[in-house]
């Protein structure tokens, strides 16, 4: 059942992943993916251990409210440029924490994937009364602003190809583009197959989802500017995740997140790419616990 937060005229629309009465967990996905692509099986690792988890659409993604069409280009070119944002990144962490609102809770852990991970970042600096611990997965650090700051941890060639897709508008379509980001995003030599995307493809079509088909939503997420501060002044302890084979983004940037934030943990895992397959969903629950047991406990 899809749930409602707001902030202002912006609706968030959540989903409670199950836990309840466990420790308030916050799942916050990447660039332009709905809160679908959160596997099951990797929620379902969490509860086990402990965890009360919920999941939300960011700003321009899933079933959240998307902006009025404007002119805004590509991705890439938002990244990289200065131009007048259509929202801020301090606009995304308040998305967030209006989720938290509607829970009923005061203060979470959160866990952040890929761009997930720099608003994770970005609500433990805006928001840090709110965030219990930050895990950062497969994310840029919150320090590298534009041009060459991010591309340094970037994989241009990767970049170009997730641009280039594309599938019809079919649900043979939907499943074959979502399929095609997967293996993209996977590590090199790794099987990925239909099994692997098909649940969140089916639950975006259930829900009217489009995934990943409006560039100028993304466009306008990615270019959001953050103004909120440095990475410096996260107090939560953190714990930064990233796979060593990632084809999207450099092992540079988990060691730039963790050589910035305060005594935060940094943890690699070989063979791993930038799509979260099955062989670490245990692993890395288990890494979020020890994060979470390592600091105080709370209750939904």
């Amino acid at each position: 059942m899809t749930h409602y937060a707001h902030n202002g005229r912006i609706r968030i629309a959540f989903d409670d992943l199950g836990g309840r009465g466990g420790d308030p967990l916050l799942l916050v996905m990447g660039l332009g993916a709905s809160r679908f692509w959160w596997p099951d099986g990797f929620a379902g690792e969490l509860v086990r251990r402990g965890f009360h988890v919920v999941a939300y659409d960011q700003r321009d993604a899933g079933q959240s409210t998307h902006l009025p069409a404007r002119p805004a280009g590509s991705p890439v070119g938002a990244l990289l440029r200065r131009a007048a944002p259509a929202y801020s990144a301090e606009d995304l962490t308040d998305d967030a924490a209006a989720v938290m609102d509607a829970v009923g809770w005061d203060r979470a852990h959160v866990f952040g994937h890929s761009m997930g991970g720099l608003v994770a970042q970005r609500m433990a600096i805006r928001h840090p009364h709110r965030v219990l611990t930050l895990t950062t997965s497969s994310a840029m650090p919150s320090d590298a602003a534009s041009g060459p700051s991010v591309l340094r941890h970037v994989r241009p060639a990767t970049v170009a190809r997730l641009a280039r897709l594309r599938q019809p508008r079919t649900p043979e379509g939907d499943l074959a583009l979502a399929l095609d980001i997967a293996r993209i995003l996977a590590a090199p030599g790794q099987s990925v197959g239909e099994h692997d995307v098909r649940d969140f493809v089916a639950k975006e079509a259930a829900h009217g989802v489009v995934g990943f088909r409006d560039q100028q939503a993304q466009s306008r997420q990615i270019g959001a500017r953050w103004h909120g501060g440095p990475l410096a002044r996260i107090a939560a302890p953190t714990l930064v995740l990233h796979g060593e084979q990632d084809p999207l983004l450099r092992v540079t940037a988990a060691r730039a997140v963790a050589a910035a934030v305060p005594g935060a943990g940094l943890t690699t895992v070989p063979g791993l790419g930038h799509f979260l397959t099955r062989e670490v969903w245990a692993a890395y629950a288990t890494a979020v616990r020890a994060l979470a047991t390592g600091s105080h406990r709370v209750s939904g």
